[in-house]
């Protein structure tokens, strides 16, 4: 597995060894083993979630306040999404930065976003299945967001009208935002 860093602290990208043949595919989508020999501390975790989402479906950007913040370890089964994590942390020299990758079911890349950050997906095909670990359980009750929308954040999602839920269109901008991290 590769593992790669990205310019903000925290945000890492895994390229799991995929390993095929005329049957099909193997990959290892975590190893405890593999974040013990590589980083200072393995998260626990605590829920799996899964979506299925149609081409041009945008989720986010969301958190969960602290202390029931979460990290999360992404990838998309099938399909593919713009995935993007802002960094909320108001002691972080990125904040109000964010990253953004191309995730697939052909590239099988996998991102590492920490407690800290607002996270959200565009979908770019139909019925793009994402799946991520949580170290956190939900907890409706300590939900944010922030605009998808917003230009002081600056992503460029190459979208103007992405299918949104009802919460999504009603979030803060990031002008107004006070970070609990």
């Amino acid at each position: 597995m590769k593992i790669k860093e990205t310019d903000i602290e925290g945000l890492i990208i895994f390229e799991p060894d995929v390993h095929g043949d005329h049957r099909g595919y193997f990959l290892e989508t975590y190893n405890e083993k593999q974040w013990n020999d590589n980083f200072d501390r393995t998260p626990s975790f605590v829920q799996d979630n899964e979506s299925m989402s149609n081409k041009g479906v945008l989720r986010g950007l969301h958190f969960q306040k602290p202390p029931y913040a979460q990290g999360k370890l992404v990838r998309v089964v099938k399909g593919a999404v713009l995935d993007v994590a802002v960094d909320l942390r108001k002691d972080s020299p990125t904040y109000g930065k964010h990253h953004s990758i191309l995730l697939s079911g052909e590239n099988k890349k996998q991102f590492f976003i920490p407690p800290g950050f607002a996270h959200g997906f565009l979908t770019l095909e139909d019925k793009t299945i994402f799946s991520y670990k949580c170290t956190e359980f939900y907890n409706p009750e300590n939900e944010g967001g922030l605009s998808w929308d917003d230009p002081d954040l600056s992503i460029d999602w190459g979208i103007e009208n992405p299918q949104l839920s009802e919460k999504d269109k009603d979030y803060t901008k990031f002008r107004n935002f006070a970070s609990p991290f």
